[in-house]
C-alpha cells in the first residue's frame, strides 16, 4: 500500500501595516561603527522608516546612486572616503545631488562645521547620538525634501529650465533635467570647474544681468550658437538692491533657447509660407523694421515688403502687429524677446 503524504498548508502572510513603511521615506546611514548603526537602525525602524546602511564611502556612494534615499545620515570621520568627500562626491552627481545630508560628528571646532556645509551638508548632530534629535531632524529635512522633490518633478514635467545657483560660491544647487541639457548643448566640459559649479560664462552673464536690472535695461542674451540662442531671466529677489546686497543668498534663473533655423521651419507648414516668407514673418515677430529684415536676409526692404504682403494675405490679416501675434502664439509665443 503506497502512502500519500499530506501537503503541508501554505501559511498565510501577515501584512505589514503600510504605516510602518510609507512610500518614499528612505533614510541611508553611512557609518563605519556597528553600534552606532544599530542604535541608529532600529531608532529609524521604529519609527517607520525604511532604513539602508553602508559601512564606507564607496558603498555609500553606490546605494545612494542605486536607491536615491530621502535624506542620508552621514559619518564625518570614517577610514579611507571620509564624509566630506563622500558628500562632495555626492553633490557632484546630477542623481543624487538634492539629497539632503545630515552629518554625524564628534567635531564641534568652528572649522569642522564649515567644512560638513561647504562639503554640501545640509545640517549636522554631535555624537554621542541622540536618536530622539536625529528623527526629529530627518522629519524635517523630509518634509523639505519632499516639497522640494515635487516642485522639481513639477517642472520637468512642464518642461522648465530652471536653475538655482548659490550667490556665494557659484554652486548650481538643483536644475531640472531640461536645464541641465540647455547646459550641456551650450558649454563645454569643464568651463565651469568643478561639476557641481555653474559655468564661468553663466556666472558672468548673472553679474551682467543684475547690473542690467539696476540699470533699468533688458539682460543681454547669455549665448549664441549657429541659429540657436540661449537666453535666461533673472529671478533674485533682495540682491537687486544696495551692492553686496543677497550676496549670500541664491540665484533663480530660468532658461530658453530660440532656434531661428527650427522657428521659420516650423511657421512655413503652419500657414502655407514659402521659405523666405517664413523667414520675413518670423523676423517681423520680434519686432524687426523692413530695412533690418533686409540687412539681416540680404536683401531689399521693398523685397521685404513684397513677401510680407504675401504673408498677410495668407494669414489673413491686416497689419504686422496681427502677423506677429499669429506668428509668436504658433511658435509659443516665448521663442525670445521681441527685438532680440
Amino acid at each position: 500500500m503506497t502512502l500519500t503524504p499530506t501537503p503541508t498548508p501554505t501559511p498565510t502572510p501577515t501584512p505589514t501595516p503600510t504605516t510602518q513603511r510609507p512610500d518614499g521615506d528612505l533614510v541611508l546611514i553611512v557609518d563605519d561603527v556597528p553600534e552606532n548603526l544599530a542604535l541608529l537602525h532600529d531608532a529609524l525602524d521604529e519609527a517607520g522608516y525604511t532604513v539602508l546602511v553602508a559601512t564606507n564611502g564607496e558603498s555609500a556612494l553606490q546605494r545612494a546612486r542605486q536607491s536615491r534615499p530621502d535624506v542620508i545620515l552621514l559619518d564625518a570621520l570614517m577610514p579611507g572616503m571620509d564624509g566630506f568627500e563622500v558628500a562632495r562626491r555626492l553633490k557632484a552627481d546630477p542623481l543624487t545631488q538634492p539629497i539632503p545630508v545630515v552629518f554625524m560628528t564628534g567635531l564641534t571646532e568652528p572649522e569642522h562645521v564649515e567644512a560638513a556645509f561647504a562639503a554640501g551638508g545640509a545640517d549636522y548632530v554631535t555624537k554621542p547620538i541622540r536618536p530622539r534629535e536625529v528623527l526629529a531632524r530627518i522629519a524635517a529635512h523630509m518634509r523639505n525634501a519632499r516639497q522640494m522633490k515635487q516642485a522639481r518633478t513639477a517642472l520637468d514635467a512642464f518642461g522648465q529650465a530652471t536653475v538655482v545657483v548659490r550667490a556665494g560660491d557659484g554652486r548650481l544647487l538643483w536644475q531640472t533635467a531640461l536645464a541641465r541639457k540647455l547646459l550641456a548643448d551650450y558649454f563645454e566640459a569643464g568651463q565651469g570647474g568643478a561639476q557641481d559649479q555653474a559655468p564661468a560664462r553663466l556666472l558672468a552673464w548673472i553679474e551682467e544681468a543684475r547690473q542690467a536690472a539696476r540699470e533699468n535695461r533688458e539682460a543681454p542674451l547669455v549665448l549664441a550658437r549657429d541659429s540657436r540662442r540661449l537666453l535666461a531671466s533673472l529671478h533674485d529677489p533682495g540682491s537687486l538692491g544696495h551692492e553686496g546686497e543677497g550676496s549670500e543668498g541664491e540665484w533663480l534663473l530660468v532658461l530658453r533657447e530660440e532656434n531661428h533655423a527650427a522657428a521659420i521651419e516650423a511657421l512655413m507648414p503652419a500657414f502655407r509660407l514659402t521659405g523666405r516668407e517664413a523667414e520675413v514673418l518670423y523676423w517681423v515677430s520680434k519686432g524687426k523694421t523692413n530695412k533690418d529684415i533686409g540687412d539681416i536676409l540680404g536683401t531689399s526692404p521693398r523685397t521685404v515688403n513684397k513677401h510680407l504682403e504675401h504673408v498677410f494675405e495668407k494669414l489673413g490679416v491686416e497689419t504686422r502687429t496681427a502677423a506677429a501675434n499669429l506668428a509668436l502664439g504658433r511658435m509659443g509665443g516665448g521663442a525670445g524677446e521681441p527685438g532680440g
